[in-house]
């Protein structure tokens, strides 16, 4: 006889342990499947570390609102995880920029993101004839290991199992509903299954003969960096083009830098006509990894100066995957596709941790768990 769970999720990222949690409140037995040794090893741990509040998002109005609404939410949840001693600042270039400042101080205006202009002292730090001006903001970043700590005490206290060094291979419908998982020497049944694997999301789909969906996986580099004294309480991004992001990276007291041209170490896609499925982390896997650190650093001293003293540390790399639309407008919508070629065979695709609570939701709507919004404080 095969096991039983009522649901089983696929990926132990921060996505898959929060709607675990949230399913073991409706669900008695529920199953996290990770294939890594720990949880939250990959993307939830190699990115910016940003909780957005919407200002990354000005020619988006749909994914800064939603940054916007989930901000104060997830800083009251998670504040424990979260980092806010620094000062976030937000610059414009003057040349480049597909957003001007006054263009970027309106949008965010309108979805009430507090937005003013820097002081004197920070705006004194960039090149004011690259940098038409520069605005302080509340964005605040994340510290995953904490976080990964929180969610697997939450996860335990909710009862939920979790299987480290478990991939998933295969999912199957049966009669009546349930699906059918292929562990490594484990036939396991569920009523549900919801995959949360990010740049694997296609992977179980393309070994079950499902439909595999349209995807696009960058190489992506983030440069971990001391920074010199100067910008070292600061967070800043210079938008809204090929430009950079040096945020504080919390878990190892560094900063990372990241650049739109210099990160993306290669791209390839998913789902779309001739384009084969690829297992994204083999693909990354086999990829050659020679730093970027030089060129994003030398161009990014070119509108804060200061940042020509940073000392590189080391690279993070990772699989950075989105849907091919959100080229044309930098739109991180969540991807939920239910009953993706099976009954209850679930696909959810998150581009920001900030915004999970959307697609808890959304699935409290659809199984008729009511409405799971909070009022959350002020941040």
């Amino acid at each position: 006889m095969a096991e039983r769970w009522d649901a089983i999720v696929v990926g132990g990222g921060f996505y898959g342990l929060y709607l675990a949690e949230f399913l073991a409140a409706h669900l008695r037995r529920v199953l996290v499947c990770e294939r890594a040794p720990g949880l939250m090893r990959r993307a939830s741990y190699a990115n910016q570390a940003r909780v957005h509040n919407g200002y990354h998002y000005p020619r988006s109005v749909l994914t800064a609102l939603r940054s916007r609404v989930n901000f104060p939410r997830f800083v009251a949840e998670f504040g424990p995880a979260v980092d806010a001693t620094f000062e976030k600042v937000y610059a414009v270039a003057r040349q480049g920029s597909k957003t001007t400042a006054e263009q970027f101080a309106e949008s965010m205006r309108r979805i009430g993101a507090p937005v003013e202009p820097a002081a004197d002292v920070v705006r004194a730090l960039f090149d004011r004839a690259l940098v038409e001006e520069v605005f302080r903001v509340r964005e605040y970043a994340f510290d995953s290991a904490r976080l990964a700590q929180l969610m697997a005490d939450r996860v335990r206290r909710a009862g939920v199992e979790v299987r480290l060094n478990t991939p998933v291979g295969r999912v199957a419908g049966l009669p009546g509903g349930s699906v059918r998982v292929e562990l490594a020497g484990a036939r396991v049944d569920a009523g549900m299954v919801v995959s949360c694997a990010y740049a694997q999301t296609n992977a179980v789909a393309a070994a079950s003969g499902l439909p595999v969906i349209p995807l696009k996986h960058e190489l992506a580099e983030l440069a971990l960096v001391a920074v010199p004294p100067a910008v070292k309480e600061l967070g800043v991004t210079v938008m809204d083009g090929p430009f950079f992001s040096c945020m504080p990276f919390p878990p190892r007291g560094l900063h990372t830098l990241s650049h739109v041209r210099y990160t993306p170490h290669g791209h390839w896609y998913d789902g779309l006509p001739a384009e084969p499925h690829l297992a994204a982390y083999e693909v990354a896997g086999r990829a050659e990894k020679r730093t970027a650190f030089a060129h994003m650093v030398r161009d990014a001293a070119r509108y804060l100066p200061a940042l020509a003293g940073c000392e590189y540390r080391e690279s993070l790399w990772e699989v950075k995957t989105v849907l091919p639309r959100s080229e044309m407008d930098d739109s991180r919508p969540i991807l939920f596709r239910p009953n993706h070629g099976i009954p209850n065979y679930h696909v959810v695709m998150g581009g920001k941790i900030d915004n999970v609570y959307d697609v808890a939701d959304e699935m409290a709507k659809r199984f008729g768990w009511g409405d799971t919004r909070q009022p959350a404080e002020a941040a």
